[in-house]
């Protein structure tokens, strides 16, 4: 797990000195953390952003690194377009979507899987709500290794396994952090449902088992264009087949940015190739309902 380590503060038994500590570190950085604006994030986070900055949309509203045991939440407008690197090859990324403003309305994996009639999310997936809607599409994926089966660690299993699982112990399981992220958008316990999960993968054989097949290695990138407002919640956290019996991994790459233009470049099957029947038609039910409410 990445941790910042400071420099014991000293001075600070008083009011002013501890003010004075606390800006101190106004403008200084870590390893992992959201950069705000997201524009003052490091090249590296940056890097291959389409375009730029200014009036193309390319700017980013959102650079984050997150560390290995921590969750985060955003959220984001129709048209962006959302980048998760595994930089560094052992990050394992939980994911949830709920619509924005409608929060009732959220990622169904079951009908993730079952509606495009695949197993494995990769590029050209559709990623639908439990309307019917397409809420994003996984657009570009150089990690083939996802997971929409087996669903989040817990806190049991997490206790069983590494001796603990609370979101703020050292082992956090996946299901506790997501709770969290829940929990700052006005939603609970009750509204966190399977996840989908990234740069972990699994294979079903024939008789049913399922087996993990891990990380793609360094470098592994997803991305996700979204088709309505979102709130997206984001777990790093150990994947429940992980054989290892330590409690390790790797942060993860966050860097989201305005592209409106692909929304049509997406339906008319330029991005990520013909969309199925499937796909189609939920992209085709989240337009419908967007121009009603617009219409109201």
């Amino acid at each position: 797990m990445t941790q910042t380590i400071e420099t014991p503060a000293t001075g600070t038994a008083t009011t002013a000195g501890a003010r004075a500590h606390a800006r101190e570190q106004h403008g200084k950085t870590a390893e992992t953390m959201r950069h705000v604006p997201a524009g003052s994030a490091p090249a590296h986070l940056l890097a291959g952003l389409p375009g730029a900055e200014g009036d193309d949309g390319a700017s980013p509203t959102w650079a984050e690194s997150l560390a290995f045991g921590r969750y985060t939440t955003m959220s984001l407008a129709r048209g962006t377009r959302i980048r998760l690197a595994d930089t560094a090859g052992d990050a394992c990324v939980h994911a949830l979507l709920y619509r924005a403003g409608a929060p009732y309305e959220r990622l169904n994996i079951a009908d993730t899987v079952k509606v495009p009639w695949q197993a494995y999310p990769a590029a050209g997936h559709p990623l639908l709500s439990d309307a019917g809607r397409l809420m994003a599409t996984i657009v570009t994926d150089t990690s083939s290794r996802h997971d929409a089966l087996t669903g989040a660690t817990t806190l049991a299993g997490n206790t069983a396994k590494y001796g603990a699982g609370t979101a703020h112990s050292a082992s956090p399981a996946a299901r506790e952090l997501l709770t969290l992220g829940a929990l700052k958008n006005g939603l609970g316990p009750r509204d966190v449902a399977p996840s989908l999960s990234f740069f972990k993968g699994i294979a079903v054989d024939p008789a049913g088992s399922i087996t993990f097949t891990g990380s793609a290695g360094p470098g592994a990138a997803v991305e996700l264009l979204l088709q309505m407002d979102v709130v997206l919640v984001l777990a790093n956290t150990a994947h429940p087949l992980d054989p290892r019996p330590d409690f390790t991994g790797t942060a993860v790459d966050i860097v989201a940015w305005r592209a409106p233009q692909d929304l049509a470049e997406l339906e008319a099957g330029r991005l990520a190739g013909p969309l199925a029947p499937e796909h189609l038609q939920a992209l085709r039910n989240t337009e419908h309902d967007l121009t009603a409410r617009n219409a109201r």
